[in-house]
């Protein structure tokens, strides 16, 4: 039995395990098509999920403003109506909060919009945010009435 002496592979250079460029395209290309696929699924999520936000949280200031209404009997007056969820008005007797640690802004960093008498719910309120947009009265708006289209 011949044994191969260390100097016989001399000439030849170490042989080297790696990628080829082409290996290497192949893993990009596949991982395009698979952010091509996943990306825009996700995508329209975090909208989604504003929208919903802002639908939990008008239907959130919705039992607020309805237990002031049972305690003092009036839903909180003017524009601002919403202030008195969380410090009690001069006009309340039987303020019985704060209904709400704070009032929130919605999730487009735009204040709600509140108006009592509503103009859509005459015996109650309005509320209702911007939407997207940031524009009142536009179709993207999230309110706490049926809009009809």
């Amino acid at each position: 039995m011949k044994l191969k002496s260390a100097s016989a592979n001399q000439g030849q250079p170490p042989r080297q395990n790696a990628f080829t460029l082409i290996e290497l395209l192949l893993v990009l290309v596949i991982l395009g098509i698979l952010a091509a696929i996943v990306v825009p699924k996700f995508a329209g999520r975090t909208e989604q999920a504003r929208l919903t936000a802002a639908q939990t949280q008008i239907s959130s200031f919705g039992t607020a403003l309805d237990a002031f209404e049972v305690d003092n009997g009036y839903y909180p007056k003017g524009k601002n109506g919403l202030s008195d969820l969380v410090q009690a008005p001069r006009d309340a007797q039987n303020w019985r909060g704060p209904y709400l640690k704070d009032v929130p802004k919605d999730p487009w960093n735009n204040d709600y919009i509140y108006e009592c008498p509503g103009r859509r719910n005459g015996s109650s309120y309005d509320l209702s945010s911007a939407g997207p947009d940031g524009k009142p009265g536009s179709d993207d708006d999230i309110t706490n009435w049926q809009n009809k289209k």
